[in-house]
């Protein structure tokens, strides 16, 4: 029986979007004119392949108008943010610009006698199964350098965002080769399947870690490799010598913007004693000028939550941190526009600790806790304890500090007097249950491709 997959707007609860998924056998043929397109897309030189995937997101670009609305109604992102076509691009210039580089060939010798080298192949076809918070940004990281090195790639979307592959569809169609790039709606069964059949030589999923263990479990003994980025409860550190309104400025906008809804948020901060009273008093007026409201309204500076139940989740832990002995500096006559449901309003807790969730588990909401540290030794054991581990961001004018203290901490990537950014020149990864894997810089090529040992003799002797 086939099934529904339907997108339920935050913005009114009414179902936005809905889609039949592929039957099992619907989703097999997908794969398999996958497989006989990438072999002839292979072949083309990689100049071409490069100029014809740019041409595909400049087309993307193209339709940037209807796609920034229809983010806003499927998950509630506000309009005056413009969608993602920001990074989109500068993530697909960088990779175009280094793919010579990264794909060319590492030659262990060339003379009269031998020819020996190791060549980047494709892996052949690439399943993207995206997320809905950043449903362009995070696919574009696999989709742009998978499609650049030679592999075909079939691409799901969350549900919550079911029209970004009708989007990334209409962008390729004309312009790569039919059956190169195949969007597809799948549920859960379907998409497992998929991946048990070994449908796929690569498969990156961006989502939750329940998500990422579902994905491990379809995979198991196909030997099919991973991309997983899951959760986060990502920290800051103010510093004593940190410049405290900038400070301010970036880590809150962490914290809230896309309505705490990011994959490298900031979830919870740790302040120096000196600064701490500062900071959050800074803290609380930079959160009073936001507006809570509709989308589609240009004067909306945070939006509905994508859903009614993350939204439950974020309230949930605020109340049992509260009941422990937290205290909310957001009022709750500060932001009407709360209804209860997907619209929730940010929230500043102080008096918190590790014994509650809202320390510990991912909110992935606009809430934070900020808490004040005595130094480095206990800051370091704050930002640690958790299961977690994708960026770290540190306040100071000591970048040997920061060298220092990024050592200690257990991460993926250690930010300085910055936060929430992807820098496509270096890698994306995490450690713990954040996932596995690595995508953009060089390393996001080799993550597609697999590595080919040539060794030729040509003469005796």
């Amino acid at each position: 029986m086939t099934s529904t997959i339907r997108c339920v707007s935050p913005v009114n609860g009414e179902v936005y979007a809905e889609r039949s998924a592929l039957t099992p056998e619907a989703a097999l043929a997908v794969v398999a004119r996958a497989k006989m397109a990438q072999v002839e897309w292979a072949a083309r030189p990689l100049e071409e392949r490069i100029a014809l995937v740019q041409e595909g997101v400049r087309r993307l670009n193209g339709d940037k108008d209807r796609i920034v609305e229809e983010l806003a109604w499927q998950m509630g992102r506000p309009v005056r943010y413009g969608g993602e076509f920001g990074g989109l691009n500068e993530r697909t210039a960088y990779m175009s610009g280094i793919a010579a580089q990264a794909l060319a060939p590492m030659v262990a010798e060339e003379s009269e006698r031998f020819e020996r080298r190791i060549e980047r192949a494709p892996v052949g076809v690439v399943f993207v199964i995206a997320p809905w918070n950043y449903p362009y940004l995070t696919s574009c990281n696999t989709i742009v350098p998978a499609l650049i090195a030679g592999n075909a790639v079939v691409h799901k979307s969350a549900s919550q965002t079911l029209l970004v592959g009708e989007r990334w569809q209409e962008a390729f169609d004309g312009v790569l080769p039919e059956g190169v790039f195949q969007n597809v709606v799948l549920d859960h069964a379907g998409t497992e399947g998929l991946i048990k059949a070994r449908s796929f030589g690569f498969v990156n999923f961006t989502g939750s870690v329940a998500g990422g263990a579902a994905i491990e479990r379809a995979a198991a003994g196909t030997f099919t490799p991973l991309g997983l980025e899951l959760g986060g409860k990502d920290p800051g550190y103010v510093m004593e010598d940190a410049d405290l309104d900038w400070a301010v400025d970036v880590l809150m906008d962490g914290a809230m913007f896309n309505a705490g809804q990011c994959c490298c948020g900031i979830e919870r901060i740790y302040v120096h004693r000196s600064l701490y009273e500062g900071f959050v008093d800074r803290a609380v007026a930079w959160t009073s000028q936001l507006r809570l409201g509709d989308p589609l309204e240009v004067s909306t500076s945070i939006g509905p939550m994508a859903n009614r139940r993350f939204a439950d989740t974020v309230r949930a832990q605020t109340q049992e941190a509260i009941a422990a002995g937290a205290t909310p500096l957001v009022g709750k006559g500060a932001f009407p526009e709360d209804d209860g449901g997907t619209y929730l309003a940010p929230q500043i807790l102080v008096n918190v600790d590790h014994s509650m969730r809202v320390m510990r588990e991912e909110s992935f909401g606009p809430v934070v806790g900020i808490m004040p540290v005595s130094g480095d030794e206990e800051a370091i054991a704050l930002m640690n304890d958790s299961p977690y581990g994708l960026t770290a961001s540190l306040w100071t004018q000591d970048a040997e500090r920061a060298a220092r203290l990024g050592r200690l901490i257990d991460t993926g990537t250690v930010f300085m007097n910055r936060a929430d950014y992807l820098d496509p020149a270096l890698t994306w990864t995490g450690t713990k249950d954040t996932g596995r894997g690595t995508a953009l810089s060089q390393l996001g090529f080799h993550s597609v491709t697999r590595a080919r040992s040539y060794h030729f003799r040509k003469a005796k002797g």
